[in-house]
């Protein structure tokens, strides 16, 4: 991959997650500030939101991490996402005789591996036992690119079963 490649695809990722970081921007009607009643200013998430890490259950705290729930999606509708931020995800251990799969957790290196669900290349952070009980939790400690994907049936559950999702955090913004 060229260099033009890699920071062609860093400014996409840059724009999809600033994109989505505003999502609930809109003008006045019930934004009473202080500003006069909205008077076209932007409503934002409460201030507390952005200085304080929060934990974030993956999937919500009905769904978990389970095959055939589109991750992407739900990490699009939830964020924006802040550095020092934990993931916790949470799955259940397979009983011995039930039909019910293992899953994993693994970071992918990158956009690549990401798209094709290359889990060969990526590295296992949690395994089918790590999930139960409280979940296995995840801090986003670094101001970069986080690809996370189930790596059970060697990349199925990745694109057949949608497990599979990326971050971006944001910087905190300091408290003024």
């Amino acid at each position: 991959m060229t260099s033009a490649q890699v920071i062609a695809i860093f400014v996409l990722l840059t724009t999809t997650a600033l994109a989505t970081a505003n999502k609930d921007w809109g003008y006045g009607g019930g934004n009473n500030g202080g500003w006069g009643g909205g008077g076209g200013f932007p409503r934002h998430r409460p201030v507390e939101d952005h200085y304080s890490p929060r934990k974030v259950v993956v999937g919500g705290n009905q769904t978990h991490w389970q095959f055939g729930f589109d991750y992407t999606n739900w990490a699009m509708r939830n964020g924006p996402f802040f550095v020092n931020d934990t993931l916790v995800f949470k799955y259940e251990m397979p009983a011995g005789n039930s039909s019910s799969r293992p899953h994993s957790v693994y970071q992918l290196p990158d956009l690549r591996s990401f798209l094709r669900c290359d889990v060969s290349k990526g590295k296992m952070l949690a395994n089918w036992t790590d999930g139960g009980g409280e979940g296995f939790e995840f801090v986003m400690g670094k101001w970069q690119p986080y690809f996370f994907a189930c790596g059970e049936a060697n990349g199925i559950h990745c694109n057949i079963g949608k497990m599979k999702f990326f971050v971006i955090p944001f910087l905190r913004r300091w408290n003024f």
